[in-house]
């Protein structure tokens, strides 16, 4: 990296809408045009523990599924493997259990992880629109009716 360019390493980033100001010198992205979904590929594991399946599964509803490409889930499907292993080990490893943790902060399961990227999910916001939108849609509706 060059001197003086700033990483994304360090502690979370604000939110978009609590910042005051952006930066002009921020680094550029590259963009690769794909064309195509990327489908999530069966787990495929023998017996897997029932929170191995169900994290994999909530994967693939999580909002930054949208940005997984097929290395993503294989690497997703790799990362379920040692969770696997540290769920049915007696005896848990500090050391797994830290590097399970940093495969999925690459996966960008939580918010934080997604804010270092700068992604961020505004589940609730949409759904209050749309049902904001109909109510004041069935308002109108009953004041034609009643006016």
């Amino acid at each position: 990296m060059p001197k003086g360019e700033k990483g994304f390493s360090g502690p979370v980033p604000k939110h978009s809408s609590e910042r005051l100001r952006t930066n002009k010198d921020a680094v550029p992205i590259e963009t690769i045009p794909m064309v195509g979904d990327v489908e999530k590929p069966p787990l495929d594991m023998d017996d897997p523990h029932p929170l191995t399946v169900s994290l994999y599964n909530s994967l693939a509803e999580s909002a930054q599924a949208k940005y997984y490409e097929p290395s993503d889930w294989e690497f997703a499907r790799f990362t379920m493997h040692f969770i696997d292993k540290l769920l049915r080990n007696s005896t848990p490893s500090a050391v797994m259990l830290a590097s399970v943790n940093t495969m999925l902060s690459n996966l960008l399961v939580t918010e934080g992880d997604r804010r270092r990227v700068r992604i961020e999910v505004e589940r609730g916001a949409a759904m209050g629109d749309l049902v904001d939108v109909a109510a004041l849609f069935r308002q109108r509706q009953k004041d034609n009716a009643t006016g």
